[in-house]
Parts: C-alpha cells; structure tokens; sequence
C-alpha cells in the first residue's frame, strides 16, 4: 500500500510539472480563430450611391472629327473610367467616350462634364480632348485616348496621364491645362527603351490640401505607379520626364498578382496615390483569375483593393488588404461592353466626403462615397 501511494503521488507530481510546462509555451492560433489586423490606414468604407447610379451615360453629342473630316457620335457607344477633380466648387469629371465607327468599332476620347453635388453632372458637348492631325496621332490614333487620371501642381497647373492606343501597343502619355478644358499635349512619359513599352494607368503620388490633389515629391522626386499586369514605379524631378525603376534590366515590379484572391490575374492602379501620416495609400483595381482566384468572385471580375508603400521609399508594399472594397453587383456593373467591371479611376474630397468614380463594364459610369475624408 505504501508503494502504491508513493507512486500515485509521484505521478501526480510528473503530471504537475508537465502542465505547468505547457502553460509556458506561446500560445498557437488555432486555424479556426482570425488574426485581428490594424487596417486604420485604410479608406474608410465606400457606399454605392444606389439612387442615383449610374451618374453617367452614353449620349448623342456629336462633333467634327478633324482626322476623319466628318460629323461623329463621339460618345454613342460608352462611357466610362474617369478622372475627377475638384475646381471652383464644382466636379470635373473628365471621362473616357467611344464611338461606333472605324477599324475597332469605337475610337475613345474625352469628354468633360461637371457637377455641383457630385451625383448630377452636366456634359459639354464637344470632347475636350481627342486624336489629331499631330506629332501625336501615331501613337493616338486610331484607338483613341483612353483612362485620364489628373493632379494639380503646386501653381495650379494640371496634369493628366491618359494611355495613347495605336491599335497595337499602349503607351503613357501625358498632357496639362489650366483649366481642365484647354490641354497641351506633352508626349510619351517613358523615355529610352521603354517609351515603346506597353505602359497604361500613371497613378501619381500626391498629398491632399483642402479639396486639392497636389502632386507630392518624396526624396526629392516625383512618383508614378503604373502597369495593367503588376504595378511597376517610375520617377520624374518635373512631372514631364520620367524614369522607370528597373531590377535586373526589366521594369521593376512593386505590387503584384496574388494566387486565390480577388487580384489574382493582375493588378492595375486606380485614382493618384496619395501621402499620409501613415504611408502612401493607393487604391487600385484587381482581376480575377478564371481558376486560382477568388472563388467568390467571378471569373474575370474587376474589384477594387488597396494597399500602403512606405511614405519614405515608394518601391516598398507594407501592408495590402486582404479583401476587396467594391465589387460587380449591380446589373450595370455585370452586363456591358466588358461583364464583371468596377473600375475604380476618380477620387476627390468634396462636401466632407470622398466621392469615388468608376467605370462599370466598359460601358457606363457610377460613384460611391465615403462620409469621412480625414
């Protein structure tokens, strides 16, 4: 009995000592809880404008095409990806239009309309920018100009990135105005080997001042993300000319497609990047794979992410969500030119609010707001 009684305390003694052993160790997440993130240097939620939406359509305006010497529906077919801007209390929303006609049944062009709430916009009737008979035109023409994406200077100046489509490649051009109306066409932005490289979407680094976009150097340049595969970066000391960052003498990829999300065929940039407290905010649009993605989402859906670069080096990603922001819900944003499309280009503090303006299937225009711009 004695030994019976020594060995039960023995064992009870062993297995003390292992459970106090156990309780030492780091705890281990188990599969099934979520690790709580700190996401506070996003966006704050965006809420589709159901009311009102779509905000833009195609229309009947007509005007003289100088290169093909004719009256053209310039806008007929779509409507769609647009840049905004914040300019004498009012919208500008310049947007990218397409016509019916020539070789790929729809040249693209700009047009411009304007808003005193940001949800009921007034069109011009000519398009203020558009392919001509210039230095330009074989780069222009006769895809058209295509997704403007604009930003002020310090001196007011405006600055819009949009993509030139010959018909083969894609290229980054650039253009600036004083009013929005009136631009002045500056050329192709990547210089070298690459200004014959496919390049769409510059997506400036910029700060925000009141309801201003002021394009923002950092190291004493300019910063421009730009690609429709990865996302890519390039530098410029004038907003005029600029060099893309090269590894091992290719582009040099900053952001890239991720296996079994909503951006897992590719990622291309949105409105501007923007500089805060906490980093370089950008917001950009994701596709999906077919296989291998999201399956949540459908295949070859365009959703919107958004992910932080280090304010102090512009290269490097420190956090990204997990999760997309907007997604094809709605029956404008499923069905059109191209199904499954919220493409995400135009973004402005106004009233209090950020207003957020996107292409929907290549074929219409829509907006949703955030009610807090801090």
């Amino acid at each position: 009995m004695k030994q019976k009684i020594n060995w039960l305390v023995d064992l009870s003694y062993l297995m003390l000592l292992f459970s106090t052993i156990l309780s030492c160790q780091p705890k281990q997440i188990s599969t099934q809880e979520s690790v709580v993130r700190d996401t506070s240097w996003a966006m704050p939620a965006f809420v589709k404008a159901d009311s009102i939406n779509p905000v833009l359509v195609a229309g009947d305006n007509s005007f003289f095409c100088p290169i093909r010497k004719e009256q053209v529906l310039w806008e007929e077919k779509d409507v769609f990806n647009p840049a905004a801007v914040v300019r004498e209390g009012k919208i500008f929303l310049l947007y990218r239009a397409e016509d019916r006609i020539g070789k790929y049944a729809g040249t693209s062009r700009i047009g411009l309309a304007t808003s005193d709430d940001g949800l009921h916009f007034t069109k011009m009737k000519d398009p203020v920018f558009y392919p001509d008979n210039d230095s330009l035109k074989v780069f222009e023409w006769e895809g058209g100009v295509e997704d403007p994406r604009v930003v002020e200077t310090e001196d007011g100046k405006y600055f819009m990135t949009y993509t030139a489509y010959d018909g083969t490649t894609a290229r980054l051009l650039l253009a600036t105005s004083h009013d929005l109306i009136h631009w002045q066409k500056q050329g192709t932005m990547l210089q070298g080997k690459h200004k014959n490289t496919w390049s769409k979407s510059g997506a400036v680094v910029t700060r925000k001042e009141g309801t201003r976009i002021i394009a923002t150097k950092i190291g004493g340049k300019y910063w421009m993300y730009f690609g429709d595969t990865d996302l890519f970066i390039a530098s410029s000391e004038d907003l005029i000319h600029w060099t893309p960052l090269e590894e091992a003498g290719k582009l040099k990829s900053v952001l890239l497609p991720r296996q079994g999300y909503f951006d897992s065929r590719l990622v291309e940039s949105g409105p501007y990047a923007l500089l805060t407290a906490n980093g370089i905010l950008l917001i950009y649009n994701g596709m999906n794979l077919d296989n291998g993605g999201d399956p949540n989402v459908a295949s070859g859906a365009y959703c919107a992410g958004q992910a932080l670069f280090d304010k102090n080096d512009p290269t490097r990603v420190i956090d990204r969500l997990e999760k997309y922001f907007l997604k094809p819900d709605k029956s404008y944003e499923i069905s059109g030119q191209i199904n499954q499309v919220c493409f995400v280009e135009g973004l402005v503090p106004f009233n209090g609010k950020w207003f957020l303006y996107y292409g929907t299937a290549d074929s219409r225009i829509a907006v949703a707001v955030s009610d807090n711009t801090n």
